[in-house]
């Protein structure tokens, strides 16, 4: 994920006309590809870990408030300061969310793998498309922060750092411990990022024929990670 972090900060040397017309197409795509890494993938494993009555689908409400409590701390340091605090202090803080928002999504894709490579690499493409609109999304707010280009770019790719720490962390109590619940916790995360961040961002349009391409991005995204999961139970 550090090298997405850094491809979705080059994203932003593009030109406007070039982002402007295929981000938010991208952001569509990215959400059906976490829809479908969710319902296609992390909850069928999860609930063939955790077996008849297991509390599968509590750690996916977990896992879904606590984005949303994350989601609701950063809106809320940033909408709390003064005006003329508004662009220091929020680089740091965005940071440290993205930095745990990695943490995360690295334990919940890396306890996957320790279950099925094929549905790791599923879960893994389906994050790796979110984060390159994230990023840019990430990247041009902390430059609004106060820092350069450079440095901005810097910091995200260190903040990405923690994405296969995470991953390292769940593999290694993967070999001692069940991770149905970091699998349906990870579940959560994809259906929050999805439904309540991306979804609302292009679910609207002045055009008929850019409402059409967003939604055909989003069913891409969704078939995609359906035929995944075709392709890997043949």
């Amino acid at each position: 994920m550090s090298l997405i972090a850094v491809i979705g900060g080059l994203f932003v040397f593009l030109p406007e006309v070039v982002l402007k017309r295929w981000l938010k197409p991208l952001v569509a795509f990215a959400a059906g590809s976490l829809l479908g890494g969710a319902f296609f993938h992390m909850l069928p494993h999860a609930m063939s870990k955790a077996g008849p009555g297991g509390p599968v689908m509590l750690w996916v409400v977990i896992g879904f408030a606590g984005f949303f409590a994350l989601d609701q701390l950063l809106e809320w340091h940033h909408c709390h300061r003064p005006p003329s605090e508004h662009v220091r202090p929020l680089g740091p803080l965005l940071l440290v969310a993205d930095g745990v928002h990695n943490l995360l999504g690295g334990l919940a894709i890396g306890s996957i793998f320790t279950v099925d490579i094929r549905a790791g690499i599923a879960a893994w493409i389906a994050a790796a498309l979110h984060e390159i609109p994230q990023e840019i999304g990430d990247f041009g707010a902390i430059v609004h922060a106060g820092y350069s280009r450079r440095r901005a770019l810097f910091y995200n790719f260190l903040s990405a750092l923690t994405f296969p720490l995470g991953g390292i962390i769940a593999y290694g109590i993967g070999q001692s411990i069940d991770v149905h619940f970091l699998i349906a916790l990870g579940a959560g995360s994809f259906l929050y990022i999805a439904g309540a961040d991306l979804i609302p961002e292009v679910k609207r349009s002045e055009r008929l024929r850019e409402t059409g391409l967003r939604f055909a991005f989003f069913v891409l995204g969704v078939a995609l990670l359906y035929a995944a999961r075709i392709f890997r139970f043949g």
